[in-house]
């Protein structure tokens, strides 16, 4: 947990004034630019979290990243000479993540889906015209103002050109969310902004039917196997109202071959924008979409094994009686 507390000012210059939110590796905070007066987001990260090499390595990539990007859909730093301590002044938002709405409002119109998706793209082409790749694309990270713009967040494991690749240490919310995850960050390769064009389907999947693809794949590793090696179930089985044309552009950036993608987010918006222009090629007719019971059959040979092993010891315990 973090220490601050309400009434605080950091480095003589932020009042804290009140918890917005708790995520996996830290706290933000609303507070007072007292330099400015100007209402700000402070991001703090868990005391036990500061020691970390690992986390200090994103931290640092976040506030490196955020201050060489400037784009009106992209999360605003601010500048702070010789912190104190670890952590990130942001422009202050006021609306609700992407997230929060689904919960809210599950699936959503398919009119609004189709405006919030064209909305990503553009922060993501100015991202990836820079060299940079977000990596952790999802509906948290996605925050919808009330002025109906929005902003990307959280660059915690972004790549930036010849960065270094993560270490991979499994699926934990520090290496972002395996819903939204493209095959090759499954595989631990790098990835391209075609990763992030993927994780973009992966949303406009979930805003349109209200479901994430493959979720009906049962455990966590049996959604990642299958996201290797088959396809998502179609939109429209879940929701008929989606027209045949969107279908079309949701499965064609959820690909699993990062080749058969959009090959840019400019393209993806071109197609969102007009979708009424898009020839229906007939994706939905040829995906392969994973057996459950053939992901999940090395837990139904250990339910076997279980079950085989209280009836072979009464067979041994009723020879044994027969002597």
């Amino acid at each position: 947990m973090t220490d601050v507390q309400a009434g605080e000012v950091l480095d003589e210059r932020f009042e804290i004034s009140e918890l917005i939110g708790r995520g996996g590796m830290g706290s933000v905070f609303k507070a007072t630019d007292l330099s400015t007066g100007r209402l700000l987001a402070v991001k703090i990260p868990f005391l036990e979290l500061e020691s970390d090499p690992a986390f200090y390595s994103r931290f640092q990539r976040e506030l490196e990243i955020g201050k060489r990007l400037d784009h009106p859909g992209i999360l605003k730093f601010l500048t702070v000479d010789r912190p104190s301590r670890p952590y990130l002044a942001m422009e202050y938002l006021d609306g609700e993540t992407l997230w929060d709405r689904l919960h809210r409002i599950r699936p959503l119109p398919t009119e609004e889906a189709l405006r919030i998706a064209a909305l990503i793209c553009e922060p993501l082409e100015y991202m990836h015209h820079n060299g940079i790749v977000h990596r952790d694309l999802k509906p948290t990270n996605i925050m919808l103002c009330r002025d109906c713009s929005l902003r990307i967040m959280d660059f915690g494991i972004a790549m930036m050109g010849a960065t270094r690749r993560l270490t991979f240490l499994g699926f934990t919310e520090r290496l972002g969310t395996p819903n939204y995850m493209a095959p090759e960050q499954i595989k631990g390769q790098r990835g391209d902004a075609r990763t992030d064009i993927y994780s973009l389907g992966a949303i406009l999947y979930e805003m349109t039917t209200g479901h994430a693809p493959y979720d009906d794949q049962g455990d966590l590793y049996s959604i990642m196997n299958a996201r290797l090696v088959g396809d998502p179930v179609a939109p429209r089985a879940y929701n008929p109202t989606i027209p045949p044309e969107v279908e079309e552009i949701i499965l064609h950036a959820l690909a699993r071959h990062p080749d058969h993608r959009y090959q840019t987010a400019a393209a993806m918006k071109a197609e969102l924008l007009a979708p009424e222009r898009i020839q229906v090629t007939g994706r939905a007719d040829r995906l392969k979409v994973p057996s459950l019971v053939a992901h999940n059959w090395h837990v139904i040979r250990i339910m076997l094994l279980a079950l085989m092993v209280p009836v072979l010891l009464f067979f041994v315990f009723w020879l044994m009686l027969k002597r």
